[in-house]
């Protein structure tokens, strides 16, 4: 069996085009969601503005690099917790905030500049920590990735839909109400889809290496979460706050690492198997956290049902 640093998944062509363009669909039912007013109502926040955007973009790849030069995995496998942990926030943060009862607004604000900054700072802070850590600089050295390229690629998957989904929310606004809840569901199962897609096409070494990801994910994903609940906590946010930054801190677009993956690293073992476990892993700690949350008031009471009542 090959060193999982050596093992690489494929993609043709063909279906990689199909994944970019599921992408440029998530993201385009997502900026479905979003309106100038929403920036503006995250304006009045400024501290927890600011703390979800510096704790996704600056400290939580900081404390990636860290963990990394902690634990010492397969060097694939720290590049992909280092592109993981560059890439803006997953859109399902939105519906977990809101299930969970935490700031909605402030949340889908996060995401919104979070993608925004993503079209630079993904790229900057892959190329910056997985030059910088000396477990993954051998493997950039050998891929010779373009932080400029992976720019462009980020701003067409990410920035070209957002733009159209918001422009088509704000000129046809009954239109756009008509289509947001059945843009949600497809989203999700088209997102669901493409990495279940990712890993059923490579069964084999998925099963083969997963047992080297699954411990790194779990404490790779606590520490985000972790983090976000304690930092806003430590800055005397109210709770509300608290839970929306816990998740837009902990959840990731890992769809996006993926298609990066594929298109700039030949489905590097390591990194592929590491991102697309994120992508599952994340949506079992972020619903066991909301199902949590969401049975306590923001005010810190258990929530207590009537009797008889739907759970």
């Amino acid at each position: 069996m090959a060193p999982i640093d050596q093992v690489q998944l494929h993609f043709n062509p063909q279906t990689l085009q199909i994944l970019n363009a599921v992408l440029g669909l998530v993201m385009f039912g997502v900026a479905l969601d979003l309106r100038v007013e929403d920036f503006r109502v995250a304006l009045r926040t400024p501290k927890a503005l600011a703390l979800g955007l510096l704790g996704h973009h600056v400290l939580f790849p900081a404390m990636t690099y860290v963990l990394v030069w902690i634990l010492q995995p397969q060097p694939s496998i720290a590049l992909g917790m280092i592109l993981v942990s560059s890439c803006p926030a997953g859109h399902i943060s939105n519906f977990l905030v809101h299930f969970s009862r935490g700031n909605t607004a402030l949340s889908v604000s996060v995401s919104a500049l979070s993608t925004l900054a993503a079209l630079v700072m993904t790229p900057l802070n892959f190329a910056f920590w997985g030059n910088l850590s000396p477990v993954t600089s051998g493997l950039m050295k050998q891929v010779a990735m373009s932080p400029w390229e992976m720019l462009q690629v980020v701003v067409l998957l990410l920035g070209v839909p957002l733009v159209l989904g918001m422009g088509v929310a704000h000129r046809y606004p009954g239109f756009a109400a008509r289509i947001r809840k059945p843009m949600k569901w497809l989203s999700l199962l088209v997102l669901v889809g493409f990495i279940g897609g990712a890993l059923a096409a490579n069964f084999q070494h998925f099963l083969a290496y997963i047992q080297f990801v699954v411990l790194v994910v779990f404490i790779h994903n606590l520490l985000a979460l972790a983090t976000g609940y304690g930092l806003s906590a430590a800055l005397g946010l109210p709770e509300r706050d608290r839970r929306a930054i816990t998740f837009e801190m902990g959840i990731q677009n890992s769809g996006l690492g993926l298609i990066l993956i594929f298109n700039f690293f030949d489905g590097l073992g390591g990194m592929a198997i590491v991102t697309a476990w994120w992508g599952i892993w994340h949506i079992v700690a972020g619903m066991t956290l909301a199902l949590y949350w969401k049975r306590r008031d923001p005010g810190g009471a258990p929530v207590v049902q009537a009797a008889g009542a739907a759970p």
